[in-house]
């Protein structure tokens, strides 16, 4: 069983009003799930980054192969050079994001994880429509707390 996972966040300013736009295609069958959600103070980096994890957590079985596209080079490269696993060692000292890192880490080795990066705004249809969404949802008039993000402890970032 194969899943592709398109991701995209969207934050006006930074931080600032945010939101996420997701697509998942089950590979080979006629499947295809569209998620958003929008926040009203958040980043651009949490929003990817809450992207991929959201979608990995609506996987309802383990042991999946699973195709994360997505246009952010922050998340892509904390994973494949092994940053993440390095400041997970170290306990995310000094770390921007480390409630959505561990959260991540949580879901990943639950799965057959691989990335592929893709330019955004570059005609690529999922990443595009994913876009879409993420502007969408964070435009609301009703949108969510990121808690990790406004109720963080000050003195601790």
């Amino acid at each position: 069983m194969q899943v592709n996972i398109y991701t995209d966040g969207a934050c006006s300013g930074n931080p600032g009003k945010g939101g996420y736009g997701i697509i998942m295609e089950w590979v080979g069958k006629p499947y295809k799930k569209e998620f958003s959600k929008g926040f009203r103070k958040t980043t651009n980096n949490r929003m990817e980054l809450m992207a991929v994890i959201v979608a990995l957590e609506q996987l309802k079985k383990e042991g999946i192969d699973v195709l994360i596209v997505s246009d952010s080079k922050y998340v892509i490269d904390s994973v494949q050079k092994g940053w993440v696993f390095n400041w997970q060692k170290k306990g995310f000292k000094d770390k921007k994001n480390p409630d959505l890192w561990k959260r991540f880490l949580k879901i990943y080795d639950k799965h057959q994880v691989k990335f592929q990066w893709v330019k955004g705004h570059n005609d690529h249809p999922q990443n595009e429509r994913c876009d879409t969404l993420a502007v969408k949802a964070s435009q609301k008039k009703e949108l969510l707390i990121d808690e990790g993000f406004e109720n963080k402890p000050k003195e601790l970032f």
